[in-house]
């Protein structure tokens, strides 16, 4: 009798370890290990929000998900980061707008000179319905766009003199970015457009071969082109959002409630990004200033507005589809 309830025992503890075994797996096969990409540094403000988001998902899925930050582009370039988030091999990423236009073309109206007139319209447009119609062509390409961080408004600085008025780019040799929306806005000022890598960029201040750049504050004075060009005048004429996007694939594995938790946690990262943003800047602005540099207003914006209006015309003629966008976005700060 004895031996038949050992038996027993022996059977139960065994069913009992396999049940406690499967649970395990179960368990191990439910976390799911997210790979982020981030271009920016460790502590920079974008980073310090993506670490935000990490541990936010982590905690309200209760572990179900565990996503990691992978600073300093060590995934790859931003191209490249987009791909593989579109294919499901990264699971989210903090993506600029201005390099999106290739894959996702309605986004070049975001690149637009002075589409936004400022760093505020900027959020309540992208946090409204104009926003949900980027991310609606955005999930078309297996990007779902959660929240918008911002860039801050990129300005011209120079060499030479402070820019008061478009005739003051007249000649101007200016660094942008290589976009052929960028490389028109400074035709139209008259001045010299240079596309450039941005690791060359202070080497040919020094050496005359650039006049000048276009930059945000934190930009400008991380470069040390501040260094060398000393003026930096307020035009603004471009305001870039960026998104917090996750790959589709990743978006469609989770349930309605992780989806819930992680877009919850999506838009506190951005509203962490956007403080710490300002207050980067700020802390970059003191910084130029006190070596030296003259900031100066631009009081009539309105006159640098006037010389895009060839560019956005041309533009709604190689893109008729995007027109209502364009003066959608324009309505709305009216």
């Amino acid at each position: 009798m004895q031996y038949k309830n050992n038996l027993k025992l022996k059977g139960c503890l065994a069913i009992a370890a396999v049940a406690s075994s499967i649970a395990l797996t179960s368990f191990t096969v439910q976390a799911e290990q997210w790979r982020g990409w981030n271009i920016h540094p460790s502590g920079y403000p974008n980073s310090e929000a993506l670490e935000s988001f990490a541990k936010e998902v982590a905690e309200k899925t209760d572990g179900r998900v565990e996503p990691k930050v992978y600073h300093n582009a060590v995934l790859g370039d931003q191209p490249d980061a987009i791909e593989q988030t579109r294919s499901g091999a990264l699971d989210f990423a903090n993506f600029n707008m201005g390099p999106m236009g290739p894959i996702v073309p309605t986004t070049n109206v975001l690149s637009l000179p002075f589409i936004f007139n400022s760093v505020d319209n900027m959020y309540e447009i992208m946090d409204g319905e104009i926003g949900d119609r980027f991310a609606d062509v955005l999930a078309e390409k297996n990007l779902i766009a959660l929240s918008w961080f911002g860039s801050g408004a990129r300005s011209l600085n120079n060499v030479d003199h402070p820019v008061h008025t478009p005739e003051d780019v007249q000649g101007l040799k200016i660094r942008v970015m290589n976009n052929d929306l960028y490389v028109q806005m400074i035709d139209a000022l008259g001045g010299n457009a240079t596309p450039m890598s941005y690791s060359e960029v202070y080497q040919a201040l020094k050496t005359g071969v650039l006049d000048g750049a276009e930059d945000n504050y934190p930009a400008y004075e991380t470069s040390g082109h501040y260094e060398v060009a000393k003026y930096y005048s307020l035009t603004k004429h471009l305001i870039l959002p960026e998104c917090l996007c996750i790959a589709k694939s990743s978006w469609e594995a989770l349930t309605e409630e992780d989806q819930k938790s992680v877009r919850a946690a999506a838009e506190h990262a951005a509203k962490e990004q956007r403080q710490l943003w300002q207050e980067h800047a700020e802390e970059s602005k003191q910084k130029v200033l006190d070596a030296g540099v003259k900031i100066n207003e631009v009081d009539d914006r309105q006159a640098f507005k006037e010389k895009m209006q060839s560019i956005y015309d041309e533009f709604v003629k190689q893109n008729p589809q995007l027109e209502s966008l364009v003066t959608d976005i324009q309505a709305a700060q009216q």
